[in-house]
């Protein structure tokens, strides 16, 4: 399936801004079962300086600044990419790393190579997933049993999480503390992907935070309206003598062609898909909208494919 991607940011400034310096995570990446076909960045006003490189976590980051007075900055990200989830994964290894244990798993994270040394980072604390509580650590220990399989158990928390805490926009920003998010039993995806993580995390197992888009349909026989997606999030868990797995406890299910991966990180903190700092005074607004559909035929590719058969 390849999909076309739009995702715009506006802020717009009461009093204008004379300056601001940011950073973008919205490309996304490229590995067997996603391939990014194209990929544009669009800012208005023109940046002073843009530059584009990869983070610590391999993803791709652009800096760009503005400085000049501007009163309000948009941002465009265009993507087309190709998603094959049939190409993501080795069903033979699959099948066998569902089978590792929690134990055997935790006896793996002990060696020194340095996949599992670059591995063990996501089993540390994080800027937003910190001093986790012991609520957090019994709702995971009610999954995480040595003797069990890891992939089980983290399916199983998925399945919960799903249970038993309320999709509930406008409830938590960014500096809600995760503590709070467990005890309300509400939140977005962002925090149910956290919550996991915290949750994997305090049993000793390494997990990471996923940021990307998922492809929403309509109801039948309504017509899919512009802008009207959203960002989205889950987690992977990392399984000894496989790799990593994700996990959406929003939709309860594994992630697979309708999911577009743009980066990987310890929590949110470190992929936001865009921040920075302004100079500005007054009242500041932001709006986000994203589209993600499949992308349309090419007609005049496909009249060439013709004429060459």
């Amino acid at each position: 399936m390849i999909f076309d991607l739009w995702h715009k940011t506006k802020y717009s400034y009461e009093n204008g801004a004379s300056f601001c310096h940011n950073l973008t995570t919205l490309k996304p990446k490229n590995f067997p079962g996603q391939k990014l076909l194209d990929y544009k960045l669009e800012i208005t006003p023109t940046p002073t300086d843009v530059s584009e490189r990869l983070d610590f976590f391999g993803n791709t980051v652009t800096r760009f600044s503005i400085q000049q007075n501007h009163k309000e900055l948009i941002v465009i990200a265009r993507s087309k990419v190709d998603r094959d989830y049939s190409l993501q994964i080795d069903v033979t290894e699959f099948e066998k790393g569902k089978k590792v244990t929690i134990k055997e798993a935790l006896s793996h994270l002990k060696e020194t190579n340095s996949e599992i040394i670059n591995v063990r980072q996501f089993i540390l604390s994080s800027p937003l997933i910190s001093n986790i509580s012991q609520e957090i650590t019994n709702y995971a220990t009610v999954s995480f049993k040595p003797d069990r399989s890891l992939y089980e158990a983290t399916f199983e928390l998925m399945q919960r999480i799903f249970t038993d805490f309320n999709f509930v926009p406008g409830f938590t920003n960014i500096a809600t503390p995760l503590n709070e998010v467990m005890r309300e039993k509400k939140g977005v995806c962002q925090d149910f992907a956290q919550i996991a993580i915290a949750c994997v995390r305090s049993m000793g197992l390494p997990a990471r935070y996923v940021s990307g888009y998922i492809e929403t349909l309509p109801p039948e026989g309504k017509e899919k309206l512009i802008g009207t997606d959203a960002s989205h999030a889950w987690f992977s868990v990392y399984i000894p003598t496989y790799g990593w797995v994700d996990f959406d406890p929003t939709n309860n299910q594994i992630p697979k062609n309708q999911h577009i991966v743009v980066a990987h990180g310890r929590d949110y903190y470190d992929v936001p898909p865009l921040k920075g700092v302004i100079y500005s005074v007054g009242k500041n607004t932001m709006q986000v909208s994203v589209d993600l559909r499949p992308a349309k035929p090419n007609i005049e590719q496909m009249q060439s494919q013709s004429q060459q058969q």
